[in-house]
């Protein structure tokens, strides 16, 4: 897979068009604001080593789930104005994607300028299952570049036009951000140092499946947090009360249990909970033994023995890889196991561990309660591309790019 670097040590960028997609879905609150910047920051390096060196840069993304057509609440608008102040400078915002104004932003633009286009999922063509379809959105944004770098780590996953097809019609490379997560990620599977802890949380265990079965086969610990927590507690005969359940899920989740066994894997389950009346910040709740659950309760943080439990695993690890949160930390009474966690991993990492956060609902997380970015070796951008990546999985939007020829392209 060729990178950045070798597009920066093999040509002259000064009046060449270069499309980067980025990874720019951020959360907004009701008022349109940005409320975690965390992957505008992580696409700032890729974009601002292309303006020093001249490209004239074209960035694209998506934000939230449009369907296919413009949504005002979806505008790249507040992404623009950050992306400019991390920038130090201007970032003029196509009004569309592929149409007038967005090629009238594109020719205006001098050496060392950025664009934004306006979300790419507002046309249907990018998230397309038609190849077709995908292809002529492909066609349209590949005629406002030259060269194209893939910066979207989140998205590599996934098989759309601005991630797979643009690639093969650009002669294109991997920029920083991909570059890195692949990198990291190549240490999580390749030989990691031990003893190697995982930390698996969120809500539902079906979204994790398979990176469970391939670590049961890397891992040496397996700490299973969140409401996905529940169905193995189901699994092993706890009744869960009102909690998180995937009825459908127990057996696949007794198969890993006996298969962590056979492996001499040891899965750490919560052996106490946070169990409320309902789901809310102000409900009654109280600790409860992770077998008695109260029928008419529901579980939203492990307890404090678990979490002492956990941290103790953590701390004693080598190599630390955490996705998912252990309860709903949105709310202060049901975040303490997470950030019990998070403490842990920052202690872990200050004594020499390699520590990943996966990206998604952790990185959200650790940035709430509190805690900085290099606290941990690496937060990774892609909660969901991680995980398929740890799974064994083929990624469209990497394997596209590991091609060997050589990084080309004539001028307009």
């Amino acid at each position: 897979m060729r990178t950045i670097d070798d597009l920066l040590g093999e040509q002259d960028l000064r009046g060449r068009r270069v499309l980067v997609r980025s990874d720019l879905n951020v959360p907004l609150d009701d008022q349109g604001r940005i409320t975690d910047d965390g992957r505008v920051r992580a696409s700032v390096p890729t974009i601002a080593a292309l303006t020093e060196a001249g490209a004239r840069v074209v960035v694209c993304a998506h934000l939230g789930r449009p369907k296919g057509s413009p949504e005002q609440k979806y505008s790249l608008a507040p992404v623009a104005e950050r992306l400019g102040e991390l920038l130090g400078r201007p970032v003029a915002l196509a009004e569309d994607t592929v149409g007038e104004s967005a090629r009238a932003v594109v020719d205006g633009l001098q050496d060392g300028q950025v664009a934004l286009l306006e979300n790419l999922r507002f046309n249907p063509g990018e998230t397309s299952k038609d190849d077709a379809e995908r292809g002529a959105f492909a066609d349209q944004l590949a005629s406002l570049a030259d060269l194209y770098v893939s910066d979207g780590f989140g998205v590599v996953h996934r098989k759309q036009a601005s991630v797979y097809d643009v690639a093969r019609r650009l002669p294109h490379v991997a920029g920083t951000l991909v570059q890195a997560e692949v990198d990291v990620l190549q240490r999580l599977t390749h030989d990691p140092a031990r003893p190697y802890v995982v930390v698996l949380g969120g809500a539902k265990v079906s979204d994790k499946l398979g990176v469970i079965e391939s670590l049961l086969t890397t891992a040496d610990k397996l700490l299973i947090g969140g409401g996905m927590a529940f169905t193995f507690l189901k699994a092993q005969g706890y009744e869960v009360g009102r909690s998180l359940l995937e009825q459908d899920q127990l057996d696949p989740v007794r198969g890993y249990l006996q298969q962590a066994a056979e492996r001499g894997v040891e899965i750490l389950l919560p052996t106490d909970v946070v169990a409320a009346t309902e789901f809310a910040a102000d409900a009654e709740h109280e600790v409860v033994p992770a077998d008695a659950i109260p029928a008419d309760r529901l579980g939203l943080d492990i307890g404090p023995e678990s979490a002492r439990a956990f941290a103790a695993a953590v701390e004693g690890a080598k190599t630390v890889f955490w996705n998912g949160p252990m309860g709903a930390f949105e709310m202060v009474p049901y975040a303490d196991g997470t950030a019990a966690v998070a403490k842990a991993l920052v202690a872990a990492t200050r004594a020499g561990a390699f520590t990943v956060v996966g990206g998604g609902d952790s990185a959200a997380a650790i940035r709430q309660l509190g805690f900085a970015d290099d606290d941990f070796s690496h937060i990774s951008t892609g909660g969901g591309a991680s995980l398929e990546y740890l799974e064994g999985k083929e990624l469209p939007g990497l394997s596209v790019l590991e091609d060997s020829g050589p990084v080309s392209g004539g001028k307009e």
